[in-house]
């Protein structure tokens, strides 16, 4: 099931504050950059880098999922793999504020290396 419109809002406010407190300096922006997407009740986290060729590349790197019947969001990382595994320090959070904080915190180096 998808979120209700007040819970898209709300992610919409947090993940908007986590990519602008991220993002690069304008300067650079036009070969690294960072979104986010809502797909049904996942969001992602997106890198976006101008390849040597010029063409673009979008690559998700950090995933959070709600369980409505938990009442969590189940946080993923993406592996070289490019399959979906937990984020073993903070397998789950209560709100999308806790998603925010464990991603920036990445006490592991999972999201940002």
């Amino acid at each position: 099931m998808a979120l209700t419109e007040l819970e898209t809002r709300r992610v919409a406010k947090a993940l908007d504050e986590l990519v602008s407190r991220k993002r690069p300096p304008a300067h650079l922006r036009d070969q690294l950059d960072f979104q986010w997407s809502l797909e049904g009740q996942s969001v992602y986290l997106i890198e976006i880098r101008r390849l040597m060729d010029g063409e673009r590349h979008e690559r998700p790197f950090a995933k959070a999922t709600w369980v409505r019947t938990q009442k969590v969001w189940k946080i993923y990382w993406q592996r070289a793999d490019l399959k979906w595994h937990s984020y073993e320090p903070v397998a789950t959070v209560q709100s999308i504020h806790g998603f925010c904080t464990a991603v920036e915190d990445d006490p592991y180096g999972c999201f940002w290396g």
